[in-house]
């Protein structure tokens, strides 16, 4: 009697393990292929070479396509683009994979626009665009992380606020152009804009900013993404114009409306 009820638990847990074992072979599975294709993904994105040979001949012929009617058949520069002699992977990287180029048409500033083309093709431009003459690189991960967010806030105030804002939310210059927000930059494509100084922008060289530094900003940068206005209510972080703004309307209009309210009110 013992043993048959044993045998029988026994045959109930045997008619569970295979649903069981599949159901964790299932998840497994699938953690496992999420995880790889992430993996590949950035791996893919991280690993192209930029010295190869074929990365490069890919580059000139993306180039001879889509660039060379501003920027020349050898990247000399004509009426309607600069030479891009000297400009380093950094200036294609940033200009291109944000979108700005190429230019849909001529105006004060290149604006942020959708990416048309593939990481892959970004980096095949800017390896060709490399190999014509020397010029700031394509930062490494090590470049980016591990900064101090104390140290950069007060490299960010002393050398960007007076056109990006204090708070990255940006500004208007002159004669239609901008400085941009930062709120939406990527690590990387701060960094090369400090290298490369496009637009408006000056170039914060290593001797302007140290390595460093730079990194020390963008971890400024990114602790405001990440953190909300410990003052509340943002309004857009535009300054004093926004806010007298608000007060103005808000705070003058309740005022006026209690007037108003008082004085129908003793008739």
């Amino acid at each position: 009697m013992f043993s048959s009820k044993k045998l029988s638990s026994h045959s109930r847990t045997g008619r569970r393990k295979p649903v069981v074992s599949a159901a964790i072979l299932a998840v497994g599975l699938a953690l496992t292929g999420g995880v790889y294709a992430a993996f590949t993904a950035t791996a893919a994105s991280a690993e192209v070479d930029l010295s190869s040979p074929a990365v490069i001949e890919e580059g000139a012929k993306l180039f001879a396509a889509n660039c060379a009617t501003c920027h020349g058949q050898q990247a000399q520069g004509t009426k309607n683009g600069p030479s891009l002699i000297g400009v380093g992977a950094a200036a294609v990287d940033f200009q291109v994979g944000t979108g700005r180029m190429p230019m849909a048409a001529n105006s004060a500033q290149a604006p942020v626009k959708p990416v048309e083309f593939t990481d892959e093709q970004v980096k095949a431009l800017a390896a060709y665009v490399a190999s014509l003459a020397p010029g700031p690189a394509i930062p490494t991960e090590e470049q980016l992380q591990g900064g101090n967010v104390a140290e950069g806030g007060e490299l960010f105030r002393i050398n960007c606020a007076m056109c990006h804002n204090v708070a990255g939310a940006g500004g208007a210059l002159t004669e239609g152009k901008y400085a941009p927000e930062l709120k939406t930059v990527t690590a990387v494509h701060v960094y090369e804009a400090m290298l490369t100084g496009p637009q408006n922008m000056p170039v914060f060289n290593d001797l302007n900013l140290t390595p460093e530094d730079k990194k020390n900003i963008i971890a400024y940068l990114e602790y405001n993404k990440s953190h909300p206005s410990a003052g509340g209510l943002e309004l857009s972080s535009l300054g004093p114009v926004s806010e007298g703004l608000f007060l103005w309307i808000l705070g003058l209009g309740a005022i006026v409306g209690f007037t108003i309210w008082i004085t129908a009110k003793s008739n």
